[in-house]
């Protein structure tokens, strides 16, 4: 017989194992935290400061550029769906055996922009080349690339903000998800790259077997399709993988919401349901992958904290594991003022414990925080 799991159920294990429900005890290593996560999204870098922050006692701003800067135990790169990330650099063998291995979709080019696999090939490999023990910023390394590859490369031909991009610029994440690049540190206000340290990936199927594994311990049971949409793969091919997944024994299906699935063994899960008020920044991990979206989004929060069924552009409130309003801060100088829109009204305790949450968003951001509570739409939230 199939094992059922509820939302309850599914919740209260991803909220532990995400360190939400209880953050990490003070000292827990950084990338042990982002590990955990599997990766905090770092376009923002403050945003995946306050991701790390939130899940671990006593970690701050301060110890999450430490380990990227200083003792170099995270590397910032780029990750899932080719967005930039932090990630543990002990996992790169992981996760760049994984990432590599998922196909990636048609180019949004058009045929007189795109590189052929070969000259992509060419491009990687030149990235790595110029970034081995120096640091360049984005202009900088387009003139090694192309003195190393050819003026085709150069060709001023991507539509960017404000002007055209050179050619080589389309495969730049592939040069991250390889392992031929990642972010330094700036240099004044201009953003520089490096090569993280030389290591071995695992081989494809290892690695993609693994990250689907830590994936559903983090953020199942889950889909296929779920997985597909986290890792910005095709769905048959995700519905593939698990197939063979499941018949070699590394996962296991129960039912939750309809068929989905989790790690092999992996089948505890607490009996009570999750408590307290938390506090997600954009593009939090937690509100990317966990789902499904209708039940972590519920009846309002569905239309207010999605930007057309995109999660990650706004930051959220969660109440009891599920979203239930959003939030936004404006820092000025040592202080920032936090306004939170709930979409029904919290009661007193729960008006303490958001309290308590801005204060420790503003020990994250070392800044004096300020909550102010903005409007609410409905009746006091239990």
């Amino acid at each position: 017989m199939t094992l059922k799991i509820t939302w309850n159920e599914a919740s209260a294990r991803r909220m532990e194992r995400q360190s939400l429900a209880v953050p990490a005890r003070g000292g827990t290593p950084v990338a042990d935290v982002v590990g955990a996560m599997l990766g905090a999204h770092a376009q923002v870098l403050s945003a995946a400061e306050v991701s790390v922050g939130v899940r671990a006692d006593g970690v701050t701003r301060a110890d999450v550029r430490a380990a990227l800067w200083e003792d170099r135990s995270l590397v910032k790169t780029y990750g899932p769906r080719g967005t930039v990330h932090l990630l543990p650099t002990a996992e790169l063998p992981l996760w760049t055996a994984a990432l590599t291995a998922i196909p990636s979709g048609r180019s949004p080019f058009a045929p007189a922009v795109r590189l052929t696999e070969e000259q992509a090939d060419e491009v990687v490999a030149a990235i790595g080349d110029a970034l081995d023990g120096a640091r360049l910023t984005i202009d900088e390394l387009s003139d090694e690339v192309v003195a190393r590859t050819g003026s085709w490369a150069g060709d001023l031909v991507m539509p960017a903000f404000q002007g055209m991009w050179p050619r080589w610029r389309q495969v730049m994440h592939r040069a991250g998800q390889r392992g031929a690049l990642c972010f330094a540190p700036n240099r004044g206000r201009k953003v520089t790259y490096t090569r993280p340290p030389h290591f071995e990936p695992l081989a494809a199927d290892e690695g993609l077997a693994l990250l689907v594994g830590r994936y559903l311990r983090a953020y199942g049971p889950a889909t296929p399709g779920r997985f597909a949409k986290w890792a910005a793969a095709p769905r048959g091919w995700a519905t593939e993988l698990f197939a063979s997944l499941a018949g070699a024994g590394v996962i296991e299906e129960v039912d939750f919401e309809g068929p989905a699935w989790v790690a092999a063994g992996d089948t505890e899960f607490p009996e009570a349901p999750v408590r307290g008020v938390r506090l997600l920044p954009y593009f939090d991990a937690y509100a990317i992958a966990a789902g499904p979206r209708e039940m972590l989004f519920p009846g309002p929060a569905y239309a207010r904290a999605l930007a057309g069924g995109q999660a990650g552009n706004f930051p959220v409130l969660l109440v009891d594991g599920v979203v239930a309003g959003v939030w936004h801060q404006r820092r000025r100088g040592g202080r920032t003022t936090v306004t939170v829109e709930p979409l029904e009204g919290l009661t007193a305790k729960r008006e303490r414990e958001l309290a308590e949450q801005v204060e420790r968003v503003g020990e994250i951001l070392e800044a004096r925080a300020e909550l102010v509570v903005g409007r609410v739409t409905a009746g006091p939230h239990a």
